[in-house]
């Protein structure tokens, strides 16, 4: 750009030859600037970045209320979450406690409906009241306290109904043979107690040799043998040592009706370690009774 154009972009003064000089603009009379498609320059009137004296800026004031509503609204609810999470935790924990603290327990490991009543797999804890009854896994129990017992719901049901300490009549069914007996129920803590004592026991615990699971419930009403096949025995485990094979019937472990697996393998677990037990059995049709002594699991 020649030298004698240029402007000072702030004033409007041309520029001069040294670093501090200028030359006044001229501007001649009924002049009009060339349009040069910007705005034209005029000193003093529209230079740029210029703010003229007691001029203010009018800036639009931004409203916080809707972000200010939204937190109060995110925090009002945090906050009554919060209140609901607490009742219930407050609340649930203390229903449950004491619906265990009334509850009325029988001393069985679960209860599951069938045809006539309800039955179970084995009674525990050693001590317990269906222990004391005289019940084992197996038995139905088709009335309770003098009501019918149709289902679980049922049996669970009456035990909540029954005071703690309570002694009612029971009638079960064992091998298709009715019975009655009469069962003191308890309380959890008691259960629990009893429990304990079992397993801290200082003698320990009973082994026979064989798993349970590889047994088979038998009931054959036509040649009234109801028991438990042993289908595997394990080599040079007590049972084996003394005498028991396998395809053997157990029906009684010590005087004890064995109807279930899970029955049997309480009653061993349960056995005085070296202690001799008897066990009644059914060998090809045959009946017998053998001693076995009892190892130590």
């Amino acid at each position: 750009m020649p030298r004698d154009t240029r402007f000072c972009r702030n004033c409007g003064n041309r520029l001069g030859e040294g670093p501090a000089e200028y030359t006044q603009t001229e501007i001649l009379p009924g002049s009009r600037p060339r349009a040069t498609g910007t705005t034209p320059f005029y000193p003093s009137v529209n230079a740029p970045l210029i703010q003229q004296s007691g001029g203010k800026f009018k800036r639009r004031r931004r409203m916080g209320f809707g972000t200010t509503w939204l937190w109060i609204v995110l925090v009002g609810l945090f906050g009554i979450g919060g209140l609901m999470s607490l009742g219930r935790k407050n609340n649930s924990p203390r229903t449950s406690i004491t619906a265990s603290m009334t509850r009325s327990y029988a001393g069985v490991d679960d209860f599951d409906a069938v045809d006539n009543g309800v039955t179970f797999k084995d009674v525990e804890p050693p001590g317990g009241p269906a222990d004391k009854a005289g019940l084992v896994g197996g038995d139905i129990i088709t009335t309770f306290d003098g009501k019918a017992v149709k289902d679980d719901d049922d049996i669970t049901s009456l035990l909540g109904k029954t005071p703690i300490g309570k002694t009612v009549e029971v009638i079960y069914l064992r091998d298709g043979i009715a019975h009655t007996t009469q069962l003191t129920t308890t309380s959890r803590d008691e259960i629990n107690r009893l429990d304990r004592e079992y397993n801290r026991r200082p003698e320990g615990k009973g082994k026979f040799g064989f798993e349970s699971y590889r047994t088979t419930p038998v009931k054959d009403p036509t040649t009234k043998t109801f028991g438990v096949r042993m289908d595997y025995v394990d080599p040079n485990g007590p049972a084996d040592l003394f005498g028991i094979k396998k395809n053997d019937i157990i029906t009684d472990f010590d005087n004890v009706p064995i109807r279930t697996s899970e029955e049997l393998l309480s009653r061993v677990k349960r056995a005085i370690p070296y202690k001799t037990i008897y066990l009644g059995i059914v060998r090809e049709g045959q009946r017998m009774v053998i001693p076995v002594k009892i190892g130590k699991a």
